[in-house]
């Protein structure tokens, strides 16, 4: 006989909707938000049964509420992780949210490295999709991960193109436009105005050991349909293969997929009359092509 919930229907909060499959399914999530959970911790956190906690957990990540690490624990699905992060701020496009586990693995088979996507909350950035190799000397970021803003180039890309107001960790975790400056970082940041103002130029950021010695960086800014900065897509890999100025190798390419995403979130430099050209390392690449000037949203 199947255990039962020693409080039935009610949620962590001790809230109950009257219907018992959605209450369990709101402790699976509940769950899921505190971090990666086994099977096993997921039981024991939800007071579920086996059975049960596994079959919602898994219905959850067809409807990408939950996914799985790379050790194949329960984590926070790239809906949630995302409508958690930017709740009532700046909500990402779902067709954006849709396409970025294919484009973040292509990007990944075409540099040999991990692939991310950040957005911002207050003073700390968010992973609400990912791609990595299965073996091999990699950086693991799960889906929900939560890093600081004082370091890293994804937290450079989020802060070089914040709006104005955004003054403080705390503040609101606006999106910005190119050009834009005046954003006041975190006061403990890594990197000052000028790093920011590079950023902005070339339209993509590189870090070396910032947030973890020996790991390397390369990111790019990801635009919805107005041209505001809704997120970071990054590249991070151990600073051996991509040394210490992994801009000049995956620049352009990192950039160039920040650049099909935003296509795909409606995004057209070329029809947004606030929009300003993005020269990355004196080689202008154009949105929606590949470095050999191939169409790259040609399946999106």
């Amino acid at each position: 006989m199947e255990q039962r919930n020693p409080s039935p229907g009610l949620d962590a909060a001790g809230a109950s909707s009257g219907v018992g499959v959605l209450d369990k399914a709101a402790l699976v999530l509940a769950a899921v938000e505190e971090g990666p959970v086994s099977l096993g911790e997921l039981v024991a956190r939800t007071r579920l049964s086996r059975a049960t906690a596994h079959r919602l957990a898994v219905a959850l990540e067809t409807h990408r509420l939950v996914a799985r690490d790379s050790a194949g624990r329960f984590v926070a699905g790239p809906r949630l992780a995302a409508g958690s992060a930017v709740a009532a701020l700046w909500p990402l496009p779902w067709r954006l949210l849709q396409a970025a586990p294919e484009v973040l693995a292509e990007l990944r088979d075409s540099t040999g490295e991990s692939t991310q996507l950040y957005v911002r909350r207050g003073a700390q950035r968010v992973c609400v999709a990912a791609s990595e190799h299965d073996s091999g000397l990699r950086d693991t970021v799960p889906v929900g991960a939560i890093l600081p803003m004082t370091a890293g180039s994804g937290a450079q890309v989020l802060l070089a193109f914040a709006a104005p107001d955004e003054t403080a960790p705390g503040g609101r975790a606006g999106a910005g436009m190119p050009g834009q400056s005046g954003v006041r970082p975190p006061a403990e940041r890594a990197f000052d105005e000028d790093v920011l103002a590079q950023v902005r130029a070339r339209g993509w950021a590189q870090s070396a050991g910032e947030r973890e010695a020996g790991l390397a960086s390369v990111s790019a800014p990801v635009r919805d349909a107005a041209g505001c900065v809704v997120a970071a897509l990054s590249m991070s890999g151990p600073d051996g293969r991509l040394t210490r100025s992994p801009g000049e190798l995956f620049g352009v390419t990192v950039a160039t997929a920040a650049d099909r995403l935003s296509a795909i979130a409606g995004y057209a430099a070329t029809n947004n009359p606030r929009a300003t050209e993005r020269v990355t390392g004196g080689t202008s690449a154009t949105p929606g092509t590949t470095p050999d000037g191939l169409s790259a949203d040609a399946k999106a």
